[in-house]
């Protein structure tokens, strides 16, 4: 039939689903199919069509690696002109290709168990063109490493005193993969502050700044380890994110020897309130502590903390205006049965103890994340972990030493966007 032409040679795209490109849209790489002038595609013709599956090699054969980036590599006189890798939603994966035009390379990491496809356009020495597509699914994971963050108790504005944490799903031990899970973090706050990580524990870390956060600042935490392989067979799993608010800072100081408590805020005193703490045996603890939450009215049993029911010092009492700040059971609290011995004497089994209006007025003027502190106590300091947050009795310099990476962070970026939604910490 006159005015129809056909190209010879092998069909373009035979890849190992080399109809899987017809769906995409279409690269670069000029007219595959048109009037071919023969000879090695110079000449005002259209290019001479090849197989491209025979002009490179991908990092998919023989098997395709998680953690790893996607790699292209053309064998030697031929070049790649174009690459286009997706993953299952469709969405282009970045990456860069070699000045030279014989490398390319995804810029991050492919996920464990996941299938993309990369569709590949190549040249030969002789000006010969083609493409085809790689289909193939990654390796999966042995185990997915997540994230659980906090704050979590669903609210936006916390005090300055609320440090970040992170719970993962499983223990990392290694001090190599801890640097890594820690690059996979990032802290955003506005203003700016210098702060650092550090490792409670296998599974739990924590962040602070230097001082407390600044008054009314957005703060915005990122886990996002794109796949990346942890160690061994234990890979980055899914993203996620947690922001809040800083309120004012509230800051209130017990002391046990005059029994009295100085409520600051924003670094001026507002108000001082007659308290008795822990009588002798039942110290108070000494140290910065950090509002857990807030209870209406609480049911105090004295069995709870190991006294036996029926003795001289037991107890079973509905309290009102209980502001927890140990999850023992130390609180802020309405103490009417003490209000002779506010200011004079301490009575208490180690709760801060006020009348039942003045604990009204501190439940109402605090939330969660402010700082309460107790000094002159003759009790034992405050646990760093494990009891509440008792993580600013950690000095700066042994803080840092808490850290994988063994560095500061600056929280310099944008203002996030707002809060995320949380669900509430179990109380215990």
């Amino acid at each position: 039939m006159a005015g129809r032409c056909s190209v010879g040679g092998r069909k373009a795209g035979t890849g190992r689903r080399a109809s899987a490109w017809l769906a995409l849209t279409p690269l670069v790489i000029g007219p595959l199919a048109a009037c071919s002038g023969g000879g090695h595609g110079t000449g005002d013709g259209p290019p001479r069509v090849v197989d491209a599956a025979r002009l490179v090699r991908t990092s998919s054969a023989p098997v395709a690696e998680p953690g790893k980036p996607f790699t292209v590599t053309a064998a030697s006189g031929d070049s790649i002109t174009d690459v286009m890798l997706s993953g299952p939603d469709g969405k282009r994966l970045p990456g860069t290709l070699d000045p030279d035009g014989h490398g390319w390379h995804s810029t991050v990491p492919l996920l464990p168990g996941t299938h993309y496809a990369a569709r590949i356009a190549a040249a030969d020495s002789h000006g010969g063109r083609g493409e085809y597509t790689d289909d193939f699914t990654t390796k999966a994971a042995d185990q997915l490493l997540t994230a659980a963050l906090g704050p979590d108790l669903g609210k936006d504005t916390y005090g300055v005193g609320e440090p970040l944490t992170v719970k993962l799903s499983a223990d990392v031990k290694d001090q190599a993969a801890r640097q890594k899970v820690e690059s996979a973090l990032t802290v955003v706050s506005e203003p700016a502050v210098i702060g650092a990580w550090y490792w409670v524990d296998d599974k739990d870390l924590h962040f602070r700044p230097k001082d407390y956060w600044p008054a009314n600042a957005t703060v915005k935490l990122d886990y996002d380890p794109q796949g990346q392989q942890i160690e061994g067979g234990l890979y980055g799993g899914a993203a996620s994110e947690v922001a809040f608010k800083t309120g004012d800072k509230v800051e209130a100081i017990v002391d046990a020897a005059s029994d009295e408590m100085t409520f600051k805020r924003n670094d001026d005193v507002v108000t001082t309130l007659p308290v008795t703490t822990g009588k002798p045996g039942f110290d108070t603890r000494n140290g910065i502590k950090v509002v857990l939450g807030q209870e209406r009215v609480v049911q105090m049993s004295s069995e709870t903390i190991g006294i036996a029911k029926g003795s001289k010092d037991s107890y079973d009492l509905k309290v009102e205006w209980a502001t927890r700040v140990t999850w023992s059971g130390e609180y802020v609290h309405a103490a009417p049965w003490s209000v002779a011995s506010q200011g004079v004497e301490n009575v208490s089994h180690g709760c801060t103890g006020m009348s039942t209006e003045n604990a009204e007025w501190f439940y109402e003027h605090t939330r969660v994340g402010d700082i309460v502190e107790v000094v002159n106590s003759h009790g034992h300091e405050m646990e760093p972990f494990g009891n509440g947050f008792g993580d600013w009795n950690v000095s700066w310099d042994d803080w840092l030493k808490g850290s994988a990476l063994g560095k500061t962070v600056n929280t310099q970026g944008p203002a996030p966007a707002g809060p995320a939604t949380a669900t509430l910490r179990p109380q215990v």
